[in-house]
């Protein structure tokens, strides 16, 4: 017990690196480390994760809010509507099946990994970031807020390319603004959860810490490492754990196992090169898109 709890602590540092940098991410890594580390009961797992991920955020969102990283009109629109929606998510997630929930969980980490390596429209665009349109805003909020509660996924990856492609925010601004939006939907989840799920306190706090420890460590870093390496290392990775995840919820013997996890990972692998291919040679996602001037609004 008290190496897995030591190395559970240690990886834990991943989940905020992941959060100081890209703005997104945690639970992609506190889920499988708290099931299958920690061994925690999935629904505990998820409970927790929104814990750690919640309380990393808030602690990362100062550095970026030094830095003028943070459009804080966009971010308390988008969380609140989100908080709804992941309370929502939350209170429906103690019907839902464990099998079904860390299922979920493994596709959404694979659809994360494509969108992560294929990057976003436009990243390299608008300098100038303009607000989102209010209505859609509360759309994207729910539905973000609902795979939060449901799914235990704090939902960076998926607002920080809504507030890239629709406000025109910066990576770096965009993934500021994101951990005001997944602090605010992590709690409303968590508040959904405790409802019906019990949490073991003490290795919530130690798993925070070391957690907030590397949040504050990666907004250090935070655009002084090249993005488009950011993206794809995180990608390659997810990959492998969403693929890992998927495999353990197949029931049947290690063959059949072995069958899904090939098949799974040759998915996975066609989707992200043909992802590679659209956009270009690692590097030249800039002067691809500058080269069409149609991209060069509000540049």
């Amino acid at each position: 017990m008290t190496v897995s709890l030591t190395l559970t602590v240690g990886l834990a540092v991943l989940i905020g690196l992941s959060l100081g940098l890209l703005g997104g991410g945690g639970s992609i890594f506190a889920v499988p480390l708290l099931v299958y580390v920690a061994s925690l009961p999935a629904k505990e797992a998820i409970a927790t994760s929104l814990l750690v991920v919640g309380v990393t955020s808030v602690i990362g969102v100062l550095p970026h809010a030094r830095a003028g990283r943070i459009r804080w009109r966009t971010g308390l629109l988008f969380g609140a509507a989100g908080m709804v929606g992941a309370y929502v998510g939350g209170r429906l997630a103690a019907f839902v099946p464990e099998a079904v929930l860390l299922t979920g969980f493994a596709v959404m980490m694979l659809a994360t990994a494509t969108a992560m390596i294929r990057g976003r429209r436009g990243a390299s665009g608008p300098t100038v970031p303009r607000e989102l349109p209010v209505r859609r805003v509360l759309l994207y909020g729910v539905v973000v807020g609902l795979v939060t509660g449901i799914v235990g996924a704090g939902g960076g990856f998926l607002v920080v390319p809504a507030l890239a492609l629709l406000g025109g925010l910066p990576m770096s601004v965009a993934a500021g603004t994101s951990l005001v939006v997944i602090a605010m939907k992590s709690f409303a989840g968590l508040a959904g959860f405790l409802s019906s799920v019990s949490i073991d306190w003490g290795l919530a706090a130690a798993v925070t810490t070391a957690a907030v420890a590397g949040s504050l460590a990666g907004a250090r870093l935070a655009g002084r490492v090249p993005e488009v390496v950011l993206r794809r290392t995180f990608g390659g990775f997810v990959v492998v754990a969403g693929v890992f995840m998927l495999v353990q919820q197949v029931p049947g013997d290690g063959r059949v196992k072995i069958l899904v996890a090939a098949l799974a990972g040759a998915l996975a692998a066609g989707a992200l090169l043909v992802a590679g291919r659209r956009r270009g040679p690692a590097g030249t996602t800039e002067p691809v898109r500058r080269a069409s001037p149609n991209h060069q609004a509000d540049g």
